[in-house]
C-alpha cells in the first residue's frame, strides 16, 4: 500500500508518482511480473490517473514497465543484460569523474563525503537496506557534484534502474555492507590524497562488486531474473549458484 503524495508541492505530480512508484519497484514492494493498475495506483496516492499514466510511461522508458496494449501494465522481471550494461556504462562515468574529482572537489565537498560515509558506518549492523542504499546513492551523487559533473550523475541515474533493484537485493542477501563502506573508504581516501589513479582503481574495484552478487542472486531469486533484454520473458534455467555464475559470464 503507498502513502498518499502531498499534491500541494511545487513539484510536478507526475515527476512525484514516478519517484515513489521506481522506489516501490526498486525495493521490490511491487515484485517483477506483477500487475499494476493505473486507477488503483491513483487511488492510493490520492491523485488522477493522468500523472499515474505519465509515470507509467517514463517507468517503461526506464526498463521498469513493460506496457501491454488490452493486457494491462506490468512490473519486468530484472533483466541480466541489462544490469551489465547498466554497470559497464556506470563504471566508464563514474571513474572519470572521480579522477575529476581528485581535482575540483572542494574542502566542503570532502566534509559533506566524510559525512555521508560515517553515516554509512553508523547502520553498518543493521539490517535496513533502503536507509544504506539512500546514503550510498547520496555519497556517488555528492562525488559528481564535487567534480562538477552534474549531468554525468544524471546519465548514471538514468541508466541504473535495473541495476538499483540487484543492489537492493545484494544488500541484505550477497554483499556484507561493512565491505561496501569500506570501498566508498578506499574512493574517499584516494580523493583525500588527489591522487587519480588510485581513485579510479578504487571506484571500478567497487563497481564491480555487482558482478559477484549477481550470480548467487540468480540463483537465491531465480524467479526474479530473466536474460531476456526487455525484462519480459523468463528464460530457462537451473537455480544453481554455478549455473549463475555461467550465464553472468556468457554476457560479459
Amino acid at each position: 500500500m503507498l502513502n498518499k503524495i502531498d499534491v500541494e508541492s511545487g513539484e510536478p505530480i507526475a515527476r512525484r508518482v514516478y519517484r515513489v512508484l521506481r522506489q516501490a519497484i526498486v525495493t521490490m514492494q511491487f515484485r517483477p511480473g506483477q500487475a499494476l493498475s493505473e486507477q488503483e495506483i491513483a487511488d492510493q496516492l490520492g491523485v488522477s490517473r493522468q500523472p499515474v499514466r505519465e509515470a507509467f510511461i517514463k517507468l517503461s522508458e526506464a526498463g521498469l514497465l513493460t506496457i501491454r496494449p488490452q493486457r494491462g501494465s506490468f512490473v519486468v522481471k530484472i533483466s541480466v543484460k541489462q544490469v551489465l550494461d547498466a554497470r559497464f556504462v556506470r563504471e566508464a562515468v563514474e571513474t572519470a569523474v572521480v579522477r575529476k574529482a581528485c581535482e575540483t572537489i572542494t574542502a566542503a565537498g570532502i566534509a559533506e563525503l566524510r559525512d555521508l560515509l560515517k553515516a554509512q558506518w553508523d547502520i553498518a549492523d543493521e539490517p535496513v537496506p533502503v536507509r544504506f542504499l539512500e546514503l550510498d546513492e547520496a555519497f556517488h551523487r555528492a562525488i559528481a557534484i564535487g567534480a562538477e559533473c552534474d549531468y554525468a550523475w544524471r546519465i548514471v541515474e538514468e541508466t541504473k534502474a535495473q541495476m538499483d533493484r540487484v543492489r537492493y537485493l545484494s544488500v541484505p542477501y550477497a554483499t556484507p555492507i561493512r565491505r561496501l563502506i569500506s570501498q566508498h573508504q578506499a574512493v574517499l581516501e584516494a580523493i583525500v590524497d588527489r591522487d587519480p589513479v588510485k581513485a579510479e582503481a578504487a571506484m571500478g574495484l567497487h563497481l564491480r562488486e555487482i558482478l559477484t552478487s549477481l550470480p548467487e542472486l540468480e540463483g537465491k531469486f531465480p524467479d526474479l531474473f530473466t536474460l531476456d533484454e526487455a525484462g519480459t520473458q523468463p528464460a530457462p534455467r537451473t537455480t544453481s549458484r554455478s549455473s549463475g555464475r555461467s550465464r553472468v559470464a556468457a554476457l560479459r
